[in-house]
């Protein structure tokens, strides 16, 4: 439970990487939740199941408590799956692992976009209104505001460079009139008001603004001795934004992933187990850009979800799927590996602590991803575009890993791998053991039992 709760708050914590506060302030949430359901499973819930001891189990939920058999609560439904996956272990890991790249594909395309007012459905009735508006009042281009700090910005050689600044981004044709500016009262500052082309977030907003940036100020405003200037607006922002994302994302990425595979090998003392944790992880996440790449940039299924617009993803939804589903993934994985191997240590065969730690544990997460995928599904339903991606691409990846990656392709790996999967270089064997007694091994007990 402590690990699987230290590696979500590890995922969350990639983003106060990010830079951003927005992300920061969601890292900082989801940390404290998972903090104190740890907290509170450790302690609380402990004490509340000696309170109750055999009574735990008084209110039993009809029908499906008669489900549970004389099983011990083992998923006969997954059991046969996993006998079925040990037996043909090369071949499930091949149609699994294959199935997972094929939907991972399509996330090679994948384009960022920033979902505008004619993302929403134009049976909206807000949407309705807001179209008669754009008739009735056609809104002019969005503003990029050129501000030019200077020690006077009245002075002949100010005045020029603006002049000039104004006459270049006219001829350009990318911006229209007016062009309007303003100074204050020191006359110090100056605001320059430019028309540019575009709804601030395509691709005429951004050759507009690289029209400014890289053109037109350098050469005008930019090259007057002793002055700062710098561009805002809506199209500045996106693209900073943009810009600020790309640059730190490979950070995000290299921190959890580089903590959760410390953690892994920590509580499992198997540099395999935390290469494959880390493996298995990835290819859920992959699998679930490319299935919002085939649903949002392609159109499938479009007209079930009620949307149109096909431009691309939002920027939040690739940074926040990948830390959310990271750290869900890592806490199915833990759950998982640490039956297999407890009953492995107990004297189990390999084939027998996989098929019975699947069986034992399958149940669980059967049921917490249903009550998972139900939640994000809801975000599916609604009318913004960006919960609709948010929605999809998190209940695609918890259906995938809870069934394709956790009741097939880890098995099947494991049988592979055998006894491997517990390997440990001697160099590492100073990491610490978490399990407070060592169980006893088969031979071991063998040892005692001729005794």
């Amino acid at each position: 439970m402590l690990i699987s709760g230290l590696t979500v708050m590890v995922a969350m914590a990639g983003l106060f990487l990010t830079g951003d506060a927005a992300f920061a302030s969601f890292g900082y949430a989801t940390m404290i939740v998972v903090a104190v359901a740890v907290l509170g499973s450790l302690t609380v819930l402990p004490a509340l199941l000696s309170k109750l001891g055999d009574r735990v189990d008084r209110l039993r939920v009809p029908l499906v408590g008669r489900r549970r058999g004389r099983g011990g609560g083992e998923s006969r439904f997954w059991g046969a799956i996993v006998d079925a996956v040990l037996r043909r272990p090369v071949l499930s890991a091949v149609l699994s692992g294959g199935l997972l790249l094929a939907l991972a594909l399509p996330a090679i395309h994948l384009r960022i976009a920033t979902p505008g007012a004619d993302t929403f459905p134009k049976s909206l009735a807000v949407v309705k209104t807001y179209d008669r508006m754009q008739q009735a009042f056609p809104g002019s281009a969005l503003p990029a505001r050129v501000v030019v700090k200077a020690p006077d910005v009245n002075a002949p050689a100010v005045r020029s460079a603006i002049t000039e600044l104004k006459a270049r981004a006219l001829a350009s044709g990318r911006v229209d009139q007016p062009v309007t500016v303003e100074t204050n009262s020191d006359a110090t500052v100056a605001k320059i008001t430019l028309p540019t082309e575009g709804n601030g977030t395509d691709a005429a907003s951004r050759a507009s603004l690289a029209l400014l940036r890289d053109d037109v100020i350098p050469e005008t405003v930019g090259a007057v001795p002793e002055t700062s200037v710098g561009v805002t607006g809506v199209a500045a922002e996106w693209q900073d934004q943009q810009d600020q994302m790309k640059e730190k994302l490979p950070y995000v990425f290299g921190f959890v992933l580089l903590f959760a595979f410390i953690l892994m090998l920590v509580a499992f003392r198997s540099i395999v187990v935390a290469a494959k944790a880390i493996l298995l992880n990835l290819l859920s996440v992959a699998a679930a850009y490319g299935v919002l790449v085939l649903v949002f940039q392609h159109g499938v299924g479009k007209s079930l979800l009620g949307f149109s617009s096909t431009e691309g993803i939002a920027p939040v939804v690739p940074l926040l799927l990948f830390v959310i589903l990271f750290g869900l993934s890592m806490d199915y994985h833990v759950f998982i590996v640490s039956r297999i191997r407890e009953l492995f240590d107990r004297g189990e065969s390999m084939d027998d602590a996989i098929a019975n730690g699947i069986r034992s544990t399958a149940g669980v997460v059967t049921s917490a991803a249903v009550v998972m995928v139900a939640v994000f599904s809801i975000f599916a339903t609604l009318s913004l575009l960006l919960f609709k991606q948010f929605g999809v691409g998190l209940a695609v990846a918890v259906l995938i890993d809870a069934t394709i990656v956790r009741a097939v392709l880890l098995p099947a790996s494991m049988k592979l791998l055998g006894e491997w999967n517990w390997y440990l270089p001697s160099w590492l064997e100073w990491l610490p053991r978490l399990e407070s007694d060592e169980p006893e091994t088969k031979s071991e007990e063998s040892a005692l039992a001729g005794a």
